[in-house]
């Protein structure tokens, strides 16, 4: 009955992500896009560092940015799954409570709207009203802050990390590889820095958090980076 519910529910909102399910999707290209950048600036720098053979740097870069992006789409393609049978659970545990006790859903529901300074009367009487039009909806929206049918989708999270992180990786790939050897180690690091200071700014903005903050930190992160990985490939 649930899995009826829920399809109905689905076929009436399936051209209509939430806000929740969009920022999901942005998330994880964010997130691929920046670990795209490190993990191969970190390998061209390292090998860079330790030859000057730009077959053998370009592979290794490559390698790299195709290790780094299908690994990041792997694991938001696991950890959105996760999530999204954890969202099923509970839906599904909120479906027995309502046929076993529908009296304490609704007054759940009622508990709800009286936190928000509603009065007792109108809490009950708005309860009531949204528990008879859609009774799961109403009770797994206000109590585990799910909408029925819209779930977080791994495959929407997997690929775009997987594009974010192969295109964040291909920017200091093509700098380090493609310029003279005379501007390519310069021309990495511009590239990188330029690349960490867009994905802070929209890590920023996505995330509703300090932008100059999060550009900040990136450089940080981007200059350690480099730094670490030159060093090892010198040392080695």
């Amino acid at each position: 009955m649930v899995a009826n519910q829920e399809l109905r529910t689905h076929k009436k909102t399936k051209q209509h992500q939430t806000m929740d399910e969009k920022l999901n999707t942005l998330r994880a290209g964010v997130l691929g896009s920046n670990d795209g950048i490190l993990t191969v600036v970190g390998v061209l720098f390292s090998v860079a560092a330790a030859t000057t053979n730009q077959f053998t740097i370009f592979i290794a870069g490559l390698s790299d940015l195709l290790a780094c992006a299908f690994s990041m789409a792997s694991g938001e393609y696991a950890s959105v799954s996760t999530q999204k049978d954890t969202e099923r659970a509970a839906v599904e545990k909120e479906a027995r409570l309502l046929k076993s006790n529908y009296a304490d859903q609704q007054a759940a529901v009622q508990r709800f709207y009286e936190d928000r300074g509603v009065s007792a009367e109108t809490s009950l009487a708005i309860a009531k009203d949204l528990m008879a039009k859609d009774a799961l909806g109403t009770v797994v929206n206000v109590k585990e802050d799910i909408q029925l049918g819209h779930y977080m989708n791994p495959w929407d999270a997997a690929f775009s990390s997987l594009f974010a992180a192969s295109l964040g990786g291909i920017f200091p790939l093509a700098a380090m590889t493609l310029f003279p050897a005379a501007t390519q180690w310069p021309a990495t690091i511009v590239a990188v820095l330029l690349s960490v200071t867009l994905t802070g700014f929209l890590s920023a903005k996505l995330g509703h958090g300090l932008v100059k903050t999060a550009i900040v930190r990136n450089l940080i992160v981007g200059i350690i980076t480099m730094f670490i990985h030159y060093y090892v490939g010198q040392f080695f």
